[in-house]
């Protein structure tokens, strides 16, 4: 058997191999039936004919349901069409287990119902690819650290005092002791430094701040350095290129996972990057001076010369100078930098 995984089929054209995965969707012609199945590496086609497989192989496929664990065995073949550009011809299908009904359809669910099913819901397509490009930040993270001669100290994560605010913190019994969970390295690394010059930890930190949103996290994963004899320029200097780094990092080798969070992001809420034309005589002097940050927040460019005789601008309701050319607001250059406090409506 020469079991290979999804993302390897390049490799293995005009082979017969065999997938161990789970069947993600299936769909009949009668005739001829397609497989989707995923190995955690990707998604991969099976065409099953009835002509070329035996009645018991093609029956399977009746007895198969979303998540059911399989194996596949087929020759694979080119095929641009599909999702990765490779199908398998199948020939055999072997079932370990036949999932009960389940409970994630293609459907629209809450928060919470998926929370409730976690554990399931990390199959799906969009947790698969957050966590894989999350998987990358990792490494990004610790591979800037190392390349630049900084050494990981792993710091406790029960500590016997705040290193912040006392009001933040998760308490236990230690032993007979009274211990907290950890909130930051922070005092443990400043200690490290003063021997290694250079440190970083990266683990997890715990904050106990009541909130009522789902968004507040009181477990989360944190990096920080901490280097001896550094000012304020060096930590600038520092963040701004990690920041760079790990962003560089993550684009180049992600790109089809954050395709994945891009067409879901669209599909569910359409386009939602603010469009704006800006209103200025020297266009060109502005948009050198404008920040990142901006040009993040805002699909910016100067409104047509042409154009600037046709247009009487007059005041918004929120102070903001804007009438739409081309269905796209205009505004001035003046009132540019009260755009972030205010809401200027998404181009669908």
């Amino acid at each position: 058997m020469n079991r290979v995984y999804i993302n390897n089929l390049s490799n293995h054209v005009d082979e017969e191999v065999t997938i161990n995965g789970w069947l993600y969707n299936k769909r009949s012609s009668g005739k001829i039936a397609f497989i989707i199945v995923r190995d955690g590496t990707g998604r991969v086609q099976g065409v099953v004919s009835k002509s070329d497989v035996s009645d018991e192989v093609f029956d399977k496929i009746d007895l198969i349901t979303q998540e059911s664990s399989l194996s596949i065995t087929g020759t694979v073949k080119e095929e641009k069409r599909s999702e990765g550009g490779y199908e398998i011809q199948v020939t055999a299908i072997e079932i370990y287990q036949v999932a009960d009904e389940y409970p994630i359809s293609p459907k629209e669910h809450g928060t919470a119902f998926l929370m409730d099913n976690r554990h399931l819901w990390l199959r799906s397509r969009r947790q698969h690819a957050i966590l894989k490009i999350r998987h990358r930040i990792i490494k990004a993270c610790r591979d800037f650290f190392d390349e630049r001669d900084f050494v990981l100290v792993d710091t406790p994560i029960f500590t016997p005092t705040s290193c912040e605010g006392t009001t933040t913190l998760f308490e236990t019994e230690y032993f007979g002791r009274i211990a907290y969970l950890a909130q930051s390295g922070q005092l443990y690394s400043e200690a490290s430094a003063a021997s290694l010059g250079r440190v970083y930890c990266f683990g997890p930190t715990f904050r106990a701040e009541k909130s009522k949103t789902r968004r507040h996290l009181t477990e989360f994963w944190m990096v920080e350095p901490e280097v001896a004899y550094s000012d304020l320029e060096d930590n600038m200097k520092l963040a701004e290129e990690f920041v760079s780094y790990v962003v560089q990092k993550v684009l180049e080798t992600k790109t089809d996972e954050l395709k994945i969070l891009v067409e879901q992001h669209k599909a569910r809420y359409g386009q939602s990057t603010k469009r704006i034309y800006v209103y200025s005589d020297d266009w060109d002097r502005y948009e050198s001076e404008m920040s990142p940050a901006l040009r993040y927040s805002f699909s910016v460019q100067g409104l047509p010369k042409t154009n600037l005789s046709q247009r009487l601008l007059s005041p918004g309701k929120e102070g903001i100078f804007a009438l739409p050319f081309q269905g796209i607001p205009v505004v001035r250059i003046e009132d540019w930098r009260r755009l972030s406090k205010v809401r200027t409506g998404a181009a669908r």
